[in-house]
This record gives structure tokens, sequence and C-alpha cells, in this order.
């Protein structure tokens, strides 16, 4: 799918590649949801990539909350940068250690919505023109708003297919993990 230039494509990207991330968590048995992965990978399972989403979802949203709010604050929390944020994101899932997959589903089903939410509210122009407000830098809303939704689907289903794929090998193969 193209990246998306206007309100309109990305939510219609973001829309799509939700729906057909849920549809690949639906075509995935339970044994499948809770196993780890057979490859070696920052996030250990499918919970782990669902609680990503999620997380990146409320870096987004708390970003446009605060600065929407006359108050400034960058995207990455400190004392993370664009060097150092995989370090964020071993946190994420050494946070949610306790969190069922159940729980993280429902956090991302409600995050999605959230983020939704926001690109609805906002214009045309305040989405993608470039540095139409000062605390997006060189570039403009939509461009996040497209990392975290769209783009981070796409990069998440590539990952469930992956376990899917070798899950099923396995399995296949007469080994069980």
């Amino acid at each position: 799918m193209a990246r998306p230039t206007n309100k309109e494509g990305l939510l219609e990207a973001a829309k799509t590649n939700f729906l057909r991330l849920n549809d690949l968590l639906d075509q995935m048995s339970e044994e499948e949801r809770q196993a780890t992965f057979a490859f070696e990978d920052r996030d250990r399972n499918v919970k782990d990539v669902l609680i990503h989403l999620y997380e990146w979802h409320m870096l987004c949203i708390k970003w446009l909350d605060i600065n929407m709010h006359q108050m400034k604050c960058s995207f990455l929390p400190y004392p993370y940068n664009w060097k150092t944020y995989p370090k964020m994101n071993i946190e994420f899932v050494q946070k949610h250690q306790q969190t069922s997959y159940e729980e993280a589903y429902q956090m991302l089903q409600t995050s999605h919505n959230q983020v939704m939410s926001w690109i609805e509210r906002l214009s045309q122009e305040e989405l993608f023109t470039k540095k139409y407000y000062d605390w997006t830098g060189t570039t403009h809303i939509g461009s996040y708003c497209i990392s975290v939704t769209s783009a981070h689907y796409e990069w998440a289903m590539k990952k469930l297919n992956k376990h899917m794929k070798t899950y099923r090998e396995i399995q296949q193969g007469g080994r069980t993990l």
C-alpha cells in the first residue's frame, strides 16, 4: 500500500490495515497466540507485538494532547531520542510482562480508536502541511500518524505472518514449541 499523502488516504490506510491485522489475529489459534516466537526477536510473542502497537499509539496521543494544549513536549519521552528509542521498545515489553493477550488486544482496540479520533478531528492542513505546528519539527503530524497506524500495522502483520509460518512448520514437523 502506498504511503498516504492526504487525510482521506491516511484514514483509509489506517482502517484497512487495522482490519487486516485483526483478521490475521482471528486466523490464529489460541496456541499460536500464546506461543513464544521461534525466531530471535525483541518481541517474544503476539502479545508483545500488540503492546508495542498500543504503546506507540499512546506516545502519539500524549504528544498530540499536550502540544495541542499549548504546552511543548517531544514525541519520544525523556531520556529517549530517535537514536536510543530501541531501548524504550524493550522497556515496553518489560513493563507489560503481566499483561495478558486479551488485555493487550483490548488496549490496542481502544488506543487505535483514540488515534483515529485525533486524525478525524484534524484538518487536511494540520495533518499534511510541513511545520504547520512548530512542534512537528521538519515534518507534519500526518507522518507521525502514518507511522503509528498503517505503517506500524504492516510491520506487525509481517512479524505475525512469520510467526504463524514458523509455528505451523514446527507443528507439522512433529515438534512443539
